[in-house]
Protein backbone atom coordinates (compact mmCIF):
# COMPACT_ATOMS: atom_id res chain seq x y z
CA UNK A 1 0.00 0.00 0.00
CA UNK A 2 1.45 3.32 -0.89
CA UNK A 3 1.92 5.98 1.59
CA UNK A 4 -0.73 8.92 1.70
CA UNK A 5 1.84 11.40 2.12
CA UNK A 6 3.44 10.66 -1.57
CA UNK A 7 2.34 12.50 -4.67
CA UNK A 8 2.46 11.76 -8.38
CA UNK A 9 3.40 15.40 -10.32
CA UNK A 10 4.42 15.32 -14.28
CA UNK A 11 7.64 16.12 -14.65
CA UNK A 12 7.81 20.14 -15.02
CA UNK A 13 10.45 22.44 -16.65
CA UNK A 14 11.54 23.55 -12.74
CA UNK A 15 12.26 19.91 -12.25
CA UNK A 16 15.42 19.36 -14.51
CA UNK A 17 17.59 19.30 -11.40
CA UNK A 18 15.72 16.97 -9.14
CA UNK A 19 14.41 14.85 -12.17
CA UNK A 20 18.40 14.60 -13.46
CA UNK A 21 19.35 13.18 -9.84
CA UNK A 22 16.60 10.44 -10.15
CA UNK A 23 17.62 9.34 -13.51
CA UNK A 24 21.25 9.74 -12.54
CA UNK A 25 20.71 7.22 -9.82
CA UNK A 26 18.69 5.23 -12.38
CA UNK A 27 21.54 4.58 -14.95
CA UNK A 28 24.01 4.42 -12.17
CA UNK A 29 21.90 1.15 -10.68
CA UNK A 30 21.76 -0.55 -14.12
CA UNK A 31 25.81 0.73 -14.33
CA UNK A 32 25.14 2.89 -17.12
CA UNK A 33 26.48 6.19 -17.99
CA UNK A 34 25.78 8.61 -20.77
CA UNK A 35 26.74 12.05 -21.98
CA UNK A 36 25.53 15.66 -20.80
CA UNK A 37 23.55 16.14 -24.06
CA UNK A 38 21.54 12.89 -23.66
CA UNK A 39 20.30 14.22 -20.11
CA UNK A 40 19.17 17.71 -21.90
CA UNK A 41 17.45 15.32 -24.72
CA UNK A 42 15.66 13.37 -22.40
CA UNK A 43 14.33 15.88 -20.09
CA UNK A 44 13.14 18.18 -23.79
CA UNK A 45 11.51 14.53 -24.45
CA UNK A 46 9.57 14.56 -21.30
CA UNK A 47 8.31 18.05 -21.27
CA UNK A 48 6.70 18.15 -25.30
CA UNK A 49 2.95 17.82 -25.50
CA UNK A 50 3.75 15.72 -28.62
CA UNK A 51 1.75 12.15 -27.85
CA UNK A 52 4.31 9.82 -29.27
CA UNK A 53 6.88 10.86 -27.38
CA UNK A 54 7.69 9.82 -23.50
CA UNK A 55 5.84 11.00 -20.49
CA UNK A 56 6.94 11.16 -17.01
CA UNK A 57 6.08 11.51 -12.95
CA UNK A 58 7.76 12.19 -10.52
CA UNK A 59 7.41 10.81 -6.83
CA UNK A 60 7.08 13.63 -3.97
CA UNK A 61 6.83 13.50 -0.47
CA UNK A 62 6.37 17.50 0.21
CA UNK A 63 9.81 18.34 -1.39
CA UNK A 64 11.65 15.77 -1.49
CA UNK A 65 11.59 13.73 -4.58
CA UNK A 66 11.43 9.99 -4.08
CA UNK A 67 11.26 8.24 -7.51
CA UNK A 68 10.40 8.35 -11.23
CA UNK A 69 8.15 6.41 -14.53
CA UNK A 70 8.92 7.32 -18.00
CA UNK A 71 6.74 5.80 -20.69
CA UNK A 72 6.13 5.93 -24.12
CA UNK A 73 3.29 4.88 -26.30
CA UNK A 74 3.73 3.18 -29.61
CA UNK A 75 2.30 1.19 -32.69
CA UNK A 76 2.21 -2.40 -32.48
CA UNK A 77 0.79 -4.55 -35.68
CA UNK A 78 -0.99 -7.35 -33.16
CA UNK A 79 -2.91 -4.44 -31.29
CA UNK A 80 -4.34 -1.40 -33.36
CA UNK A 81 -4.50 0.51 -30.58
CA UNK A 82 -0.81 0.06 -29.75
CA UNK A 83 1.14 -0.46 -26.10
CA UNK A 84 2.74 1.09 -23.91
CA UNK A 85 6.53 0.36 -22.77
CA UNK A 86 7.71 1.53 -19.44
CA UNK A 87 10.97 2.15 -19.83
CA UNK A 88 12.36 3.65 -16.75
CA UNK A 89 11.27 3.15 -13.03
CA UNK A 90 13.45 4.54 -10.27
CA UNK A 91 12.75 4.73 -6.33
CA UNK A 92 15.45 6.05 -4.31
CA UNK A 93 17.14 3.74 -1.57
CA UNK A 94 14.82 5.56 1.28
CA UNK A 95 11.75 5.50 -0.48
CA UNK A 96 12.04 1.72 -0.95
CA UNK A 97 9.54 -0.72 0.40
CA UNK A 98 6.99 2.51 0.75
CA UNK A 99 4.76 1.73 -2.44
CA UNK A 100 6.75 4.39 -4.56
CA UNK A 101 7.44 1.83 -7.48
CA UNK A 102 3.68 0.69 -7.16
CA UNK A 103 1.97 4.09 -7.42
CA UNK A 104 4.23 4.77 -10.24
CA UNK A 105 3.28 1.67 -12.49
CA UNK A 106 -0.40 2.05 -11.31
CA UNK A 107 0.16 5.66 -12.75
CA UNK A 108 1.62 4.53 -16.31
CA UNK A 109 -1.49 1.94 -16.39
CA UNK A 110 -4.13 4.82 -15.39
CA UNK A 111 -2.58 6.77 -18.07
CA UNK A 112 -2.94 3.97 -20.47
CA UNK A 113 -6.11 3.15 -19.96
CA UNK A 114 -7.17 7.17 -20.64
CA UNK A 115 -5.63 6.89 -23.89
CA UNK A 116 -7.23 3.50 -24.53
CA UNK A 117 -3.96 1.58 -25.34
CA UNK A 118 -4.44 -0.63 -21.93
CA UNK A 119 -1.15 -3.13 -22.92
CA UNK A 120 1.53 -1.98 -20.61
CA UNK A 121 5.16 -3.62 -20.83
CA UNK A 122 9.10 -3.41 -19.29
CA UNK A 123 11.95 -5.19 -19.13
CA UNK A 124 13.97 -5.41 -16.02
CA UNK A 125 17.69 -7.16 -15.65
CA UNK A 126 17.45 -11.19 -13.86
CA UNK A 127 19.06 -9.90 -10.92
CA UNK A 128 17.19 -7.21 -9.97
CA UNK A 129 15.15 -9.36 -7.68
CA UNK A 130 13.61 -6.29 -5.47
CA UNK A 131 11.43 -4.87 -8.09
CA UNK A 132 11.13 -8.33 -9.90
CA UNK A 133 9.01 -8.95 -6.06
CA UNK A 134 7.38 -5.47 -6.56
CA UNK A 135 6.40 -6.85 -10.89
CA UNK A 136 5.06 -10.04 -9.69
CA UNK A 137 2.60 -8.65 -7.54
CA UNK A 138 1.36 -6.16 -10.13
CA UNK A 139 1.78 -7.55 -13.72
CA UNK A 140 2.46 -11.54 -15.04
CA UNK A 141 6.10 -12.45 -16.17
CA UNK A 142 6.52 -13.36 -19.55
CA UNK A 143 8.66 -16.17 -21.14
CA UNK A 144 10.17 -13.66 -24.07
CA UNK A 145 13.77 -13.25 -24.35
CA UNK A 146 15.58 -10.40 -25.06
CA UNK A 147 18.53 -9.74 -27.76
CA UNK A 148 20.35 -7.20 -28.77
CA UNK A 149 22.30 -6.35 -31.69
CA UNK A 150 26.10 -7.11 -31.29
Amino acid sequence: MADDRIALRPVARADRQVWGALWRGYLEFYETTLPDETYETAFSRLLTDDPATFRGLIAWEGETALGLVHWVRHPHMWRPEGVIYLQDLYTVPEGRGRGVGRSLIEAVYAAADAAGCPRVYWLTQEDNYAGRMLYDRVARRTSFIKYDRF
